[in-house]
C-alpha cells in the first residue's frame, strides 16, 4: 500500500464526510419540526464548523487506514457489513440520551441512521478505491 494510493482513497471519503456533515443536521431539523410548520435552521458559528470539519477529515483518514487493512490483508467480501458495524459502533452512542434529548425519538433515529449510512457510503467509496 503506497501513501499515494491511501491519499487518493482518503480524498473522496473526506469530501463525502464534509458534505454529510452539513446534510445530517438539515435532515434532523426537517424531521424534528412539528407538523404544519417549516423547519427552523440554526446558524452554526464558523469556528465550530471549522473544528467539526477538521475532525471529519481525521475521521476519514482513520477510516481509510482501517479500510486499507481490510482490503489489503483480510479480504474484500462483506465490506458493507463491516462498515455498517463500524458506523453503528461509532455513531449510535452519540445519538443516545442525554446528548439529543431535545429532539423527538424519530429525529434521533433518523440522525443515527444517517450517520451509519455515512459510514456505509464511505465504505463503498473505499471499496471502489482500495478493493
Amino acid at each position: 500500500m503506497t501513501l499515494g494510493r491511501l491519499v487518493l482513497a482518503w480524498i473522496p471519503v473526506a469530501v463525502w464526510f464534509a458534505l454529510a456533515t452539513f446534510a445530517i443536521p438539515l435532515l434532523g431539523a426537517a424531521l424534528s419540526k412539528p407538523a404544519g410548520q417549516s423547519a427552523v435552521f440554526v446558524a452554526v458559528p464558523v469556528p465550530v464548523v471549522k473544528t467539526l470539519l477538521k475532525w471529519r477529515l481525521v475521521e476519514a483518514g482513520l477510516l481509510t487506514l482501517f479500510a486499507s487493512l481490510w482490503f489489503d490483508s483480510i479480504g474484500s467480501g462483506g465490506w458493507w457489513l463491516l462498515f455498517l458495524l463500524v458506523g453503528a459502533l461509532a455513531t449510535i452512542p452519540t445519538w443516545l440520551p442525554p446528548h439529543f434529548e431535545q429532539l423527538p425519538p424519530r429525529a434521533r433515529v433518523a440522525g443515527a441512521c444517517a450517520d451509519v449510512v455515512r459510514y456505509v457510503v464511505a465504505g463503498a467509496i473505499l471499496a471502489w478505491r482500495l478493493g
